[in-house]
């Protein structure tokens, strides 16, 4: 009933108004809407309805009578007011009247001689009467009450885009701490600029000392200008320096500022990618040009989300997955396409241009790209979409710096759903070097942390060459629903420790036959590690032997003995670790360069038994219902302590008169100003204030008394 009401109370509203309209289009009337407003800001809109043709608009100040309040009846004449009317036609019977104050919200100056400004906070408190007119007799009038506040922000507000930070060698930068209150005098802050000098006599004498109060850079000590004469000794006027403050000795305390410039804020709108520069030759990481200088974009993953037009780097090789949500055929790219449209010019970077060879493969087995179809919303209809881009490969033939050919396997297939479904997509690119993918190393030479640990397994093949096939150590990487049928692996990476699983359904029947549960958790974990050498540096060459370290497996003990029971299988190696010894062997430009010592994949046991507690009993009861146990592999990363030698004696800890690291005095420095790392002053000039030193120390040497004493035991030596 409530709804009800509020229904007919908007449509009794609704036919008022037209009601109004149409009366007043009928009698030939104007009038405002509304009628009386007030207003707090320096703009004012309002609406005259009706007839305006022959209308005339006049403004003007009155003042309500202080015992009815009434502010007489409307007026025809205009009169000067500080505000600006201006009126803009919105149909037939509609007028928008807009009043601007034409007057500066500007605060006054104590010393301000300019009067477009507010004398007072309160800057406008006034009245207005706007008349609408028809031949000098007013057809409607209007009301505004105005009351303004000032504005109350200074006239030389700073950039909002670059913050300028002064340089603090030449002027700190908290020049007045204790400034605290804004356009207000604070107590006992006597370098506060908005303290007059009445305010200073109340507290001049009580000032805060030290750098809160101001005083951050106090004139030192061995300045002429700063002892007294009643305290200073008599040879200060000879020694005393004359200094500019620039020279202060406490600003080199605080921070050398320079320049800042804003750095953008985050936005939420799509970035802009900027114009493609041409190029001469592909490097690593550059962006692929098309022959029209436009980026070569395939879909990737950027931020956690695909992104259909995102540019392909020069041999960087990806492999993504995107998921789409389907409600109908797709129409565009990239889940519809046409070998017309991938088959595109690129730039080689030779000056020349190749041409992507798509090959068409038909899926016929679509199980890997439905993950789920939602037939809640279904209707009566299947819907059958054809040619559906699933899988888009290239391959991309590098030599040198630039592009020898591009191939693309486009793999496409019939999709048929009720309401809606799932669909993964997937999206990869290789570069490679006539057969070899072009993978980065991991250092040079050492490994650098967060770069993948590279493996490598020996040649095997018919034709065997000697080199060592390149690969990697993962871990698992759980996707969607956790479980090790559908997790992936990602590679370890160096110096980074990491710990992660899947889970694997099993049931009491696989309970019933340990040995081939033990082989298949066996056969999941190894192909964590397929590998049987591991590379000792990050740049390792695959066919000296040297460049590699053997990996070492702890295999189960087969003489064990295992106990399993109907419902519970023991000796499961549901764990693996990997152990790697790392050593800092160099240092190259400031980066140590690490080396791989050691590799050690260790199996952990655990008993598997059925939890049958807790009302779930399924599984205990139907042997074809499992349970979820878990699988773990993990990383650790160990750094070898670098032997630096001997270990210092009891002399060398203790004994610190010649050690300059761990003393004040640096006795074999003493001759340092005189050398050419010296760069205080000129070399010239230190040489000379160098042999004026020694002169001095030879003739007071020569005139002192180790000298005559040594003159008279010469001389009655002699006699």
């Amino acid at each position: 009933m409530a709804e009800i009401d509020n229904l007919l109370s908007v449509t009794v509203r609704l036919a008022y108004v037209l009601l109004f309209i149409s009366v007043v289009h009928t009698e030939n009337t104007v009038v405002f809407q509304p009628s009386f407003l007030t207003t707090t800001g320096p703009a004012v809109s309002v609406f005259l309805l009706g007839n305006s043709s022959d209308i005339s608009l006049n403004v003007r100040t009155v003042s309500p009578s202080s015992i009815t309040g009434s502010t007489g009846s409307p007026s025809c004449v205009a009169e000067a007011t500080q505000w600006l009317l201006t009126r803009e036609p919105l149909g037939k019977t509609a007028v928008r009247v807009q009043l601007r104050l034409n007057h500066s919200l500007r605060l006054c100056g104590e010393n301000d001689t300019n009067t477009d400004c507010c004398p007072k906070p309160l800057c406008v408190l006034e009245t207005l009467q706007v008349s609408a007119c028809k031949d000098g007799t007013p057809q409607a009038s209007l009301l505004i009450q105005a009351r303004i506040h000032a504005l109350l922000s200074p006239t030389n507000s700073g950039s909002d885009n670059k913050t300028v930070i002064p340089n603090q060698v030449y002027q700190p930068l908290g020049s007045c701490p204790c400034d605290l209150t804004f356009r207000a005098c604070d107590v006992r802050c006597c370098c506060d600029k908005d303290c007059s000098s009445e305010d200073l006599k109340l507290f001049l004498a009580d000032c805060l000392p030290g750098p809160f109060g101001g005083y951050v850079s106090p004139a030192p000590d061995y300045q002429c200008s700063v002892q007294a004469s009643e305290n200073s000794p008599d040879w200060f006027p000879f020694l005393c320096v004359h200094s500019p403050p620039e020279n202060n000795p406490y600003l080199g305390l605080f921070y050398q500022g320079h320049t800042i410039a804003s750095n953008p804020g985050p936005s939420f709108q799509r970035p802009v990618l900027s114009a493609p520069v041409p190029v001469n030759g592909y490097i690593q990481g550059s962006p692929i040009l098309t022959l029209s200088e436009e980026y070569f974009t395939i879909p990737q993953k950027v931020l956690g989300w695909c992104a259909n037009t995102a540019p392909v780097a020069f041999l960087k090789n990806f492999k993504v997955e995107c998921v789409s949500l389907l409600r109908s055929c797709p129409t565009e790219s990239p889940l519809l396409t046409l070998p017309t449209d991938l088959s595109i010019k690129v730039k080689n970077g030779q000056g020349g241009d190749v041409v992507v060879d798509v090959v068409d493969e038909v899926a016929t087995d679509l199980s890997p790209f439905i993950s789920k179809e939602d037939t809640a919303a279904s209707s009566d209809e299947r819907l059958v979409c054809e040619n559906v881009t699933l899988v888009l490969d290239y391959k991309f033939y590098w030599e040198g710096n630039g592009i020898s050919g591009v191939t693309l396997t486009r793999t496409v297939g019939t999709i048929a759903f009720n309401g809606s479904v799932a669909l993964t997509t997937r999206y990869s690119a290789v570069f490679l070097n006539g057969e070899f993918m072009g993978e980065p190393n991991s250092g040079n030479p050492g490994y650098q942390v967060g770069r993948p640990v590279i493996a490598g397994i020996e040649d095997t093949s018919d034709n065997n060459t000697g080199l060592i096939q390149r690969t990697s150590i993962n871990l698992w990487k759980p996707v969607s629903d956790g479980l090790c049928s559908t997790a992936e692996k990602k590679p370890v990476l160096f110096g980074e420790n990491s710990t992660s699983g899947c889970l694997l359904p099993v049931s009491r029947q696989n309970l019933t036959e340990c040995n081939l549960l033990r082989e298949t958790v066996t056969a999941l974990q190894d192909a964590l590690t397929a590998a049987t050498f591991v590379a000792r540096i990050g740049n390792p060459d695959l066919s000296t032997l040297t460049d590699w370290v053997n990996i070492s497996f702890v295999r189960l003990n087969s003489s064990t003995t295992t106990e399993d029971g109907g419902s519970a299988c023991s000796g499961i190696p549901s764990y693996q670790h990997i152990h790697v010894w790392s050593l800092v062997t160099s240092m190259v430009d400031g980066i140590p360069q690490r080396e791989i010592r050691a590799l050690e994949v260790r199996y952990g046991l655990t008993t598997w038994a059925l939890d049958c507690g807790g009302g779930a009993v399924s599984s205990c009861v139907d042997p074809e219902e499992t349970q979820l146990f878990p699988i773990t592999s993990s990383v650790t990363f160990t750094d070898i302590p670098i032997n630096t030698g001997p270990p210092k004696t009891r002399f060398q800890i203790n004994f610190t008169e010649y050690d300059c690291s761990r003393n004040d005095v640096c006795w074999p420095e003493l001759a340092f100003p005189v050398t050419k790392y010296y760069t205080g002053e000129p070399y010239s000039q230190s040489l000379a204030k160098g042999i004026i030193l020694v002169f001095f120390f030879v003739t007071a040497s020569i005139l002192g008394t180790p000298w005559r004493q040594i003159r008279q035991v010469w001389n009655s030596a002699v006699l």
